[in-house]
C-alpha cells in the first residue's frame, strides 16, 4: 500500500507525452519554494493499493508512459518497485523525480527497494530543487542542478549518464 499526495490521470508536464503521475506523501528534503509543500509531512496522504492504481492506469488506453514524483519517491522505494514492474508489464516508459542523486541512490541501492525501483525505472530526475536556480525554462525540471538521466545506462555504467526526454 502506498501514501500517496495524488494521482493525475493525464498530465503533460510530468515527461514527455501523456502520462499518469503518482505523487507519493512523505519528503524529507523540504526544499525552499519546493511546488508540492504539502505533500512533505509523513503519515498524512490516502493509503491506496497498488491494484487501484494499477486499475486507473489500465483505464486510460492514451497513456505513453507513468510518472512518480512527491514528495519524494524513494521513501516508498520498494512499493513503487512493485508498482514500476507492473507498469513496465504494460508496456509503458517509467520516470521518477527525486530529491536524491544518482549517486547517492546507487551508493544505497541494497537498502529499502531502492535498488529494486532503480531496476524498473527509464529515466530519473535527480537532484534537490534549489529555489536560486531554478528556470521555468528547463523541460521537465525546476532547477538547473537537477539533471535527466538514462537509469539503465547509469546502471550499467555505476555512474551517472545524462540522457534526453
Amino acid at each position: 500500500m502506498l501514501d500517496l499526495f495524488g494521482m493525475v490521470n493525464d498530465s503533460i508536464v510530468d515527461g514527455p507525452g501523456l502520462r499518469f503521475a503518482v505523487f507519493v506523501q512523505g519528503c524529507p528534503h523540504n526544499c525552499p519554494g519546493c511546488h508540492n509543500p504539502d505533500s512533505h509531512t509523513f503519515g498524512t496522504g490516502t493509503k491506496t493499493e497498488i491494484s487501484e492504481i494499477l486499475a486507473r492506469i489500465e483505464g486510460n488506453p492514451l497513456l505513453d508512459g507513468v510518472t512518480f514524483s512527491g514528495g519524494e519517491p524513494f521513501c516508498q522505494a520498494q512499493e513503487l518497485a512493485v508498482l514500476g514492474k507492473k507498469i513496465k508489464e504494460m508496456g509503458l516508459n517509467l520516470i521518477s523525480y527525486t530529491g536524491y542523486t544518482f549517486e547517492y541512490l546507487y551508493a544505497h541501492r541494497d537498502e529499502n527497494g531502492i535498488g529494486e525501483l532503480l531496476d524498473v525505472l527509464d529515466f530519473l530526475i535527480d537532484g534537490p530543487f534549489v529555489e536560486a536556480q531554478r528556470s521555468l525554462e528547463l523541460r521537465f525540471r525546476g532547477s538547473a542542478n537537477q539533471r535527466i538521466l538514462d537509469v539503465p545506462a547509469s546502471l550499467a555504467a555505476g555512474k551517472a549518464v545524462e540522457g534526453t526526454l
